[in-house]
């Protein structure tokens, strides 16, 4: 069964929906996160496949301006997002939603705080600022 990308124009979070060729276009698509009528068909993502040493390639000119990072989440934010997308795989929403909050000049610790159970049970235990 196809799958069709769906964003919602009532809260803006896009979603996918599995039906059949005959439902398309016939069955009404709602909003799986609100339930809104109000969704737009939206184009699927295209993937140009490359090696993972030209992905590791891509990322390592990026990585060569970290320095400094750690004081402008905006930089930090958009440094990230790029890195996502050179992966070429499907992130979790959550990767989304720190990324637009860095973006918007949130501290990372601001959001450690307000995404506690971010990555998950036991996440980030062990690991020192150290480490890094």
């Amino acid at each position: 069964m196809p799958t069709y990308d769906f964003i919602c124009l009532n809260c803006g979070k896009p979603f996918d929906i599995h039906m059949a060729y005959s439902e398309y276009g016939v069955r009404p698509v709602l909003c799986l996160h609100c339930g809104s009528e109000k969704v737009k068909r939206r184009l699927s993502r295209i993937r140009v496949a490359k090696s993972e040493d030209s992905r590791l390639d891509d990322m390592g000119d990026d990585l060569s301006g970290l320095e400094g990072l750690e004081n402008d989440p905006q930089a930090m934010g958009r440094m990230m997002r790029k890195m996502g997308r050179e992966m070429g795989e499907d992130l979790p929403p959550e990767f989304d939603d720190v990324v637009d909050r860095l973006e918007s000049g949130q501290s990372p610790e601001d959001i450690e705080k307000a995404m506690p159970d971010l990555g998950g049970e036991g996440a980030g235990a062990g690991v020192d600022d150290d480490d890094f």
